[in-house]
């Protein structure tokens, strides 16, 4: 999987990775070209010329790269190895959260609710206007700017300090809504059980730097008001369905803000609570493609529910193979399940500092198990998927085409249990016995006609030998 990275000079911006052999003339000759310029470009007073050697002209650029936001970006532009195959699932469709999708006209509508969640904002605390506001801002701005990817038209301090103070008050009462905190005489200010706000405040792409949600929290937080990033994830427990992003679990994890990057990142650490930290298992073992679901049925293996979810179990570390048991959790594939997905996926595949890739691993993990549609209905008739969204296609297709783009790192967290999967396949003994089962004891009926017709066919062998050799005995 290829990235492309890009050096910012002053005058222009100059592509190290070109796509193709003619992309690569034209911009070394664009890289000549701007050399020249800026080796002649210079004059003194007198009329004289000052050059600039080759060395100090990447020394700017390495300057300024030293100086953007490669290292400390959160908040990702979705690369197009991972968009292409449904670039909708990334984009807003009803608010605009940062700077991404900022001038999207579509989206202009929300604005008066931004308006509207700012004053019940400041109404929160006696004294407090929008210039107070915006110069708390000011001191983050700087780290904020460098959470996103070159982002342009920024335009004056203030206007990016507008844009942060709008959209971090629109996050942070929206969330004090949902959680029934505001005034008993005032009413809500949008539904909040509209899916397409909690969908868009999910995307990767519209996201606010977590600290920026924390300080204006923190302005207007009362005595007894839970941390933010609490109110969070019992928000979005109703939204993000599967096991174990709980009310419960949410106690469990000691609060750091500091730690937090963004909303999508808070859902990722409450849904991969009870994991480890790190991979203990072996990465110099390479896994391969393991079979789909009705293959490994063929061969044996039985499919079961994972009902028993203990304080330090999830999605992740219950999905367990023995002795040719597969468990795993029920998982409900539900309209925004895809959309959820695929931006973890995105988070994950383009944060470095994210091992293991979680979700990246369960959607390849859970497209080995699904080619089809007949994968997908012997997995909902094992009670493990739960199909919210249609016909038992669109769920196969939906996990075959999540995985468009998803580098598998060595280090893939299920590993293991793809191992020991094909290694049960492998062996002959277990086809055999899941072709007598499957066949012959698929049900009571036909097993006890089978046991009845082994016991005729003894019986009938027996009367055909005494037949042979009753008369000898005479």
């Amino acid at each position: 999987m290829a990235h492309s990275i890009e050096m910012t000079s002053i005058d222009d911006q100059i592509p190290l990775l070109p796509q193709s052999e003619n992309d690569e003339i034209e911009e070394g000759r664009k890289v000549d070209h701007l050399i020249h310029i800026k080796e002649t470009n210079g004059h003194d007073p007198s009329g004289s010329q000052t050059k600039k050697s080759t060395n100090q002209i990447f020394d700017e650029m390495f300057e300024d790269l030293d100086n953007s936001s490669i290292k400390s970006c959160t908040i990702f532009k979705v690369i197009v190895g991972l968009s292409e195959s449904n670039p909708d699932a990334y984009t807003p469709k009803m608010i605009s959260i940062g700077p991404y999708h900022k001038k999207n006209p579509q989206l202009r509508s929300m604005e008066k609710h931004k308006l509207s969640y700012l004053r019940r904002f400041l109404q929160r605390k006696e004294g407090l206007d929008v210039e107070r506001c915006i110069n708390e801002l000011k001191e983050l701005k700087e780290e904020a700017i460098k959470c996103y990817e070159d982002i342009e038209d920024l335009g004056n301090d203030k206007h990016f300090c507008q844009m942060l103070l709008l959209d971090g008050c629109f996050v942070v009462e929206f969330i004090r809504e949902c959680c029934k905190i505001y005034p008993e005489e005032e009413e809500e200010i949008i539904n909040v059980h509209d899916c397409y706000i909690f969908r868009d405040l999910m995307l990767l792409e519209n996201q606010l730097p977590f600290f920026v949600l924390d300080k204006l929290h923190g302005m207007t937080k009362q005595d007894d008001e839970l941390p933010l990033a609490i109110q969070v994830n019992n928000v979005f427990t109703f939204f993000v369905n599967w096991p174990k992003m709980t009310l419960e679990s949410s106690e469990e994890i000691e609060y750091d803000a500091e730690n937090i990057k963004h909303l999508l990142h808070v859902v990722h650490i409450f849904s991969c609570h009870g994991n480890p930290m790190e991979d203990s298992k072996d990465s110099t073992i390479s896994h391969k493609v393991m079979p789909n679901a009705t293959e490994l049925f063929e061969a044996g293996v039985t499919f079961v529910k994972e009902d028993k979810l203990g304080d330090n179990t999830n999605l992740f570390n219950s999905i367990k193979f023995e002795n040719g048991l597969m468990k795993i959790p029920s998982f409900r594939v539900e309209d925004d399940t895809e959309i959820l997905l695929r931006n973890l996926i995105a988070y994950e595949q383009q944060s470095s500092d994210v091992m293991p890739k979680y979700f990246s691993d369960f959607t390849t993990f859970m497209d080995y198990l699904i080619d089809s549609d007949k994968d997908v209905t012997l997995l909902r008739q094992k009670g493990i998927t739960e199909n919210w969204i249609g016909e038992d296609n669109e769920v196969a297709s939906l996990f075959n085409k999540i995985g468009s783009g998803v580098f598998i790192y060595s280090e893939f967290y299920f590993k293991e249990e793809c191992i020991k999967a094909i290694e049960h396949c492998k062996r002959p003994w277990n086809r055999m016995k899941a072709n007598l089962k499957h066949n012959y004891f698929s049900n009571p009926w036909v097993g006890a006609s089978t046991v009845a017709a082994i016991i005729l066919l003894i019986l009938t062998a027996i009367q055909t030998i005494l037949a042979f050799t009753g008369p000898v005995k005479k």
